[in-house]
């Protein structure tokens, strides 16, 4: 029996959110946040390579990360790291990693995953995504995978199932998508039972994606075609011309919030995604305090709910601070209250232009 299961995995993302520790010239799927010897894509890959042929992964990354890719990736060869010459959001990415695996294989089922985030459950994740793979080469839909919230978390996005029309064992149409609830609406959907986390992590017949890429967006009804052509060349390694055309456009609000068939698959494993310093702070087992350190040596003082990362030799030495961050990377040294995203973001921002204010 052919082997039509595959996996896309993407790496192109900056990572912008994680500073100063996730920078522009290397990310947080590149780093090893947690002292296992591991980046994150290194552990992605290495995840998906236990049930998938290897030889049916692909990476799609930003070209300016291509050689971190060879570096931490030397098993995977040229024609399946998918090059991203500019962000263009996961939309495109997806859309040309669909054109090319089709193109290999008409047939093919594609697992679409992030190369951030954390699986506490190995056997439980590759038993829902090969669950979640049979379904769709079975049925003409797209298929997303949520985690049963353990918190009133706002920094997740929510997905509704329609409980009444069970498709399969832990499989439900989609009811509604919510991006990031404030803590009124996230209470609510802890309460009603039938709200999920949104992990990203998809799948789907590349066949139906395509189609659906072609009847959604716009923009895509010509630039579909003109990727099929480009990945029927002589060399499909190419980079398509059509990114530097296409809009930047996010996977969710573009194609999942508005296909008439998309269903979600309740996983099993232990699911967290690095997408933040307060999300670490929640999701990543700290001391009897709720410190987290992350490969970081420290001496803390009635510390509580701080996450710390510092570089390899250096070590903290902190008294009463709580629900902090303090990172350091390179020239730049963190210190700011956990959830105050703004702050992050404005430090980044002014950091980054080389105009610093009080």
């Amino acid at each position: 029996m052919a082997d039509n299961k595959y996996c896309l995995i993407l790496a192109g993302g900056n990572g912008s959110r994680l500073w100063p520790i996730s920078r522009t010239v290397k990310p947080k799927q590149f780093l090893d946040l947690f002292g296992t010897g591991r980046t994150l894509l290194q552990q992605t890959y290495d995840r998906v390579a236990k049930f998938i042929d290897k030889e049916h992964i692909y990476v799609s990354t930003n070209v300016a990360y291509l050689p971190l890719v060879y570096e931490q990736l030397p098993e995977v060869d040229d024609m399946h790291i998918l090059e991203e010459p500019l962000r263009r959001g996961t939309l495109a990415a997806v859309a040309w990693g669909s054109v090319f695996i089709a193109k290999q294989d008409p047939q093919s089922t594609l697992f679409v995953t992030p190369a951030d985030q954390i699986i506490l459950k190995e056997e439980e994740y590759r038993q829902d995504v090969l669950d979640g793979l049979k379904f769709v080469s079975e049925n003409d839909g797209l298929l997303v995978m949520g985690i049963q919230p353990s918190r009133p978390e706002t920094g997740y996005g929510y997905i509704q199932t329609d409980d009444d029309k069970p498709l399969c064992h832990d499989i439900f149409p989609v009811k509604s998508f919510t991006e990031k609830p404030n803590d009124e609406f996230a209470n609510i959907f802890m309460q009603e039972g039938n709200f999920l986390w949104n992990t990203g992590l998809l799948c789907f017949s590349t066949r139906v994606m395509l189609d659906n890429l072609f009847m959604l967006v716009p923009e895509y009804r010509i630039e579909i075609p003109r990727m099929m052509a480009e990945a029927e060349s002589d060399d499909p390694k190419l980079v398509p011309e059509s990114f530097n055309v296409l809009p930047n456009y996010n996977m969710d609000v573009s194609i999942l919030e508005r296909s008439e068939h998309v269903y979600v698959q309740r996983g099993h494993f232990g699911w967290a995604d690095i997408g933040t310093w307060a999300s670490i702070g929640k999701d990543i087992p700290g001391d009897s305090e709720g410190n987290v350190l992350l490969n970081t040596e420290a001496f803390l003082y009635e510390c509580s709910g701080n996450v710390i990362r510092l570089p390899e030799g250096h070590t903290a030495v902190v008294k009463g601070l709580k629900d902090y961050v303090i990172a350091e990377e390179g020239e730049f040294l963190m210190i700011c209250p956990r959830h105050d995203v703004a702050a992050m973001r404005r430090m980044h921002t002014d950091t980054k232009f080389g105009d610093p204010k009080s």
